[in-house]
């Protein structure tokens, strides 16, 4: 049976030399209160594990710990004031590189590699949700007249479903416009809805040669150049499959080259859906199977908002609320290298409820993963009768 608490096991799969690099890089600590920069990170890590409502949430929840909080490298439980305080003042920016240094180890596990192509690609889902804030109390979070809000603009990578990039602006920021930023790998493919059919940003993926995937608007003026055969005996979703140009003289501009275009039946929601690519090679079923492949970044979207913390927030601070954000995401991606590295068919969802109840229990982490339902108690030593005389 482990020394250590469930919690603790977790945290320590951290690598927190890197943490502190990036501390002393970003000078994090420097006004820090008695606060470490590690001790905010293991209290909102807490809060997203525990589902805290409230700074008051974590602070009691850590000091229920007492005698366990060594294991966490935290000396003692953070007061209200002090983890208020550090959300407010405490860069956000340090989270974030921390979550991509942890994307490099963690987010690497072997289970992660998804063979369901057969495409050499790097294959990227792009899209972004909305997080809803109330104006009153998030005056900075500007979307409409009384509703407030923040976008995630998200680039998932394909294997492994975790965020390869993540752009946060104001609910008000299209989604192409929230796109311009994202860094593009040469050979690789993105898949999007119809919001991100934007030729002038299609054009500058193509320059870059990027492939993409896009579901293009009813609206769309093209001229056929040419009509690609269709297989015969399979894949009889397939509806067409040509080659176009763009007709329209604004859009040719923005795009002049040829696109191909494939018509795909959908028979789930009775409806054709018509999408675009620059990739000329790959057979019409690839295309069809990669944009049905784009909502594993609505599920990405909706267990973040569902199994964690960010429907509603801790601090009402733009920074605040971004240390949440970053600190969930963290939180999904620790989840998932769990899930990885377990032999149990674990649902997320049940893998968040069953931590969160045990989150103080002291039993071992690998073998609780393996098989949760299982008593895992050493059984006491036997009372064996001395001899009297």
């Amino acid at each position: 049976m482990a020394n250590i608490t469930l919690f603790s096991q977790i945290i320590s799969k951290l690598d927190r030399s890197k943490f502190s690099k990036i501390v002393s890089k970003k000078q994090s600590d420097r006004h820090n209160k008695g606060f470490s920069s590690w001790n905010h990170l293991v209290s909102m890590l807490f809060c997203q594990f525990a589902k805290s409502q409230s700074v008051r949430d974590i602070s009691n929840g850590l000091r229920s710990a007492t005698g366990n909080l060594n294991h966490l490298g935290i000396n003692k439980a953070p007061s209200k004031s002090s983890i208020s305080y550090q959300n407010k003042n405490r860069s956000h920016e340090l989270f974030k590189e921390y979550y991509f240094e942890l994307l490099q180890s963690l987010g690497q596990h072997p289970k992660f590699k998804q063979v369901k192509f057969r495409i050499k690609s790097k294959i990227f889902l792009l899209d972004s949700t909305t997080i809803s804030l109330c104006l009153s109390l998030f005056d900075w979070a500007k979307y409409k007249r009384a509703k407030g809000a923040v976008k995630m603009h998200t680039l998932l990578d394909f294997d492994g479903n975790l965020p390869a990039y993540i752009n946060i602006t104001n609910g008000k920021t299209a989604d192409n416009k929230g796109a311009y930023e994202i860094p593009l790998l040469k050979g690789s493919v993105i898949v999007a809805d119809r919001f991100y059919n934007d030729f002038s940003l299609l054009n500058i993926w193509d320059s870059n040669e990027v492939f993409f995937v896009i579901r293009h608007k009813e609206n769309l003026q093209f001229t056929t150049v040419k009509e690609n055969d269709l297989p015969e005996n399979r894949h009889q979703h397939i509806i067409k499959d040509e080659l176009i140009e763009l007709k329209n003289e604004p859009s040719k501009i923005k795009y002049p080259k040829q696109l191909r275009r494939v018509a795909v039946w959908n028979e789930e929601n009775g409806q054709v859906i018509e999408l675009i690519t620059n990739q000329f090679h790959w057979s019409p079923n690839t295309i069809s199977e990669l944009y049905k492949s784009r909502w594993q970044v609505e599920i990405f979207f909706r267990d973040i908002k569902q199994l964690l913390h960010i429907k509603s927030f801790i601090g009402t601070s733009e920074n605040a609320v971004m240390i949440q954000i970053w600190t969930a995401l963290i939180t999904i991606l620790i989840l998932k290298a769990l899930k990885a590295q377990s032999k149990f068919d674990w649902y997320l969802s049940n893998l968040v409820a069953f931590i969160r109840l045990n989150l103080f229990v002291k039993i071992d982490l690998q073998k609780w993963l393996n098989k949760p339902f299982e008593e895992h108690i050493e059984p006491p030593p036997e009372n064996i009768q001395g001899v009297l005389f």
